[in-house]
C-alpha cells in the first residue's frame, strides 16, 4: 500500500484595514512610507480630498484631487464608505477600493482621522485595524509644527486644539504608538502587521498536495 502522499497546510483570509490616525505633525507621513516600504503585500489606500496638491504631489498617487463639486456627486452616489471635513477640505475613502481589497485578501494602510475611523470600524468590524500615532509631547508636537514654516500661528492653534480632541478619542483605538524615535515606531507598526495577519480568527485553513 502506498503512503498517502504529503500535503501542506494553505491558509487564506480576507485583507485587512490598518487605520492609522495621528495629529498633523506627528510624523504620520514619514512612517507611512517606511513601512509601505518595508512590508510586503502592504498597499497604500488612496483617499479622494478637495485640498489643492502641495508641492511634489501627483493626482492618483498621494491623492485623487477633485473639486467640491465631484467630490458632492460621489457623495450622492454612496462611493464613500467614509468622508470627513478636515481643516477647511473633504476627505473621502472609496468603497469600491475597501471592498475590492477585502475581497481578493489585500491589505490596505489608510491614512485617516478619527471621524473617518468612527465611520469605518462599525462598518467592518473584523477587518479593520485602527493605530493612533502620538508625539512625544505636544510642546514638541508644536515644535514640529512650527518647524514646517508652512503654517500660519493661527493655524497652528488650531491643529493643536485638534490634536487634543482627537486625542480623546484614543480609546476607540486597538493600538497605540508614541513616536519617539522614528526606527522604533515603524519596527512598532511592522510587529502589529505581522500579528494581525496571523490572527487565528482570520484564517481559513485548506490543504492542497
Amino acid at each position: 500500500m502506498l503512503d498517502e502522499p504529503d500535503k501542506r497546510f494553505v491558509l487564506s483570509r480576507q485583507g485587512i484595514l490598518f487605520l492609522l490616525s495621528a495629529p498633523s505633525g506627528a510624523g504620520k507621513t514619514t512612517l507611512s512610507d517606511q513601512l509601505l516600504q518595508q512590508v510586503q503585500n502592504l498597499h497604500p489606500s488612496i483617499s479622494y480630498t478637495t485640498r489643492p496638491p502641495r508641492a511634489g504631489e501627483v493626482d492618483g498617487r498621494e491623492y485623487h484631487f477633485v473639486t467640491d463639486a465631484e467630490f458632492r456627486r460621489l457623495q450622492q452616489l454612496n462611493a464613500f464608505a467614509e468622508w470627513a471635513r478636515v481643516h477647511d477640505f473633504f476627505y473621502g475613502t472609496a468603497r469600491a477600493q475597501l471592498e475590492d481589497a477585502l475581497k481578493h485578501g489585500s491589505d490596505l494602510l489608510l491614512d485617516i482621522d478619527v471621524q473617518g475611523v468612527k465611520q469605518l470600524k462599525p462598518q467592518y468590524p473584523a477587518a479593520s485595524v485602527a493605530i493612533f500615532l502620538l508625539p512625544p509631547s505636544w510642546q514638541e508636537l508644536e515644535r514640529r509644527l512650527r518647524g514646517r514654516r508652512t503654517d500660519t500661528t493661527e493655524v497652528i492653534a488650531r491643529r493643536l486644539r485638534r490634536a487634543r480632541e482627537e486625542a480623546n478619542e484614543l480609546p476607540i483605538y486597538d493600538y497605540c504608538i508614541i513616536n519617539d524615535q522614528i526606527e522604533r515606531a515603524v519596527a512598532t507598526l511592522q510587529a502589529i502587521v505581522i500579528a494581525e495577519r496571523a490572527r487565528v480568527a482570520r484564517l481559513h485553513e485548506r490543504t492542497v498536495a
